[in-house]
């Protein structure tokens, strides 16, 4: 059974994808949410989130994203948008989303989306994908110091608890290091930031 939290600020959108999701034995909807905040929260319980990419609470979904893919063991995010809009799409997708949907799509596509984007595949097409890697070759890293640190680490293969403790700091502080290096990176994981992180030079 694959957990959905559906995150939107519309009782209608959220009350519809539930709807859809309802008519497929194989997905269960776990919660509904109308803030980034209830959705970070709660996200650690999903296996795939539904993020909304303009929430009402002052938070944009790209954020909420990058958050929740700085989870430990994070669920999949796939986003729904009413825009077809290049820099919120990319931002989105640097920030860890698995891919995104209109919310015009059919009902069967979402469905589709939503499982391939829990089996950890990607949900992107063909043309964003090109225009997403021609963005991160032009985008220059500029990693902190303390970053750094957190990112060599990382490439031992420490936890964020051993990395917390190597750095005194706290686990809350080297999750927010986390999310801030995916976001440079433009990546979802720790496998893939150690893997743009030697290619761009940046681990010995």
């Amino acid at each position: 059974m694959i957990r959905i939290l559906v995150c939107d600020d519309h009782p209608v959108v959220r009350a519809g994808l539930a709807a859809v999701f309802a008519g497929a034995e194989d997905l269960h909807v776990i919660a509904e949410v109308a803030t980034a905040t209830e959705a970070i929260a709660l996200a650690h319980e999903a296996d795939v989130v539904t993020m909304d990419l303009r929430l009402g609470d002052g938070t944009d979904g790209a954020e909420a994203t990058r958050r929740i893919r700085a989870l430990d063991h994070p669920p999949a995010v796939l986003v729904l948008t009413n825009y077809d809009d290049d820099a919120d799409i990319l931002a989105a997708v640097e920030a860890g989303a698995a891919g995104y949907l209109l919310k015009d799509a059919p009902p069967e596509q979402l469905l589709s989306a939503t499982r391939r984007a829990a089996r950890g595949e990607s949900v992107l097409g063909p043309e964003l994908m090109s225009r997403l890697r021609a963005r991160q070759r032009e985008a220059h890293v500029d990693l902190t110091p303390r970053e750094r640190d957190v990112l060599e680490r990382l490439e031992t293969g420490a936890s964020n608890k051993e990395i917390a403790a190597e750095l005194f700091l706290s686990p809350t502080t080297v999750k927010s290091h986390l999310a801030a290096i995916y976001g440079k990176l433009g990546v979802p994981s720790r496998t893939a930031a150690i893997a743009k992180a030697r290619e761009q030079g940046l681990l010995r």
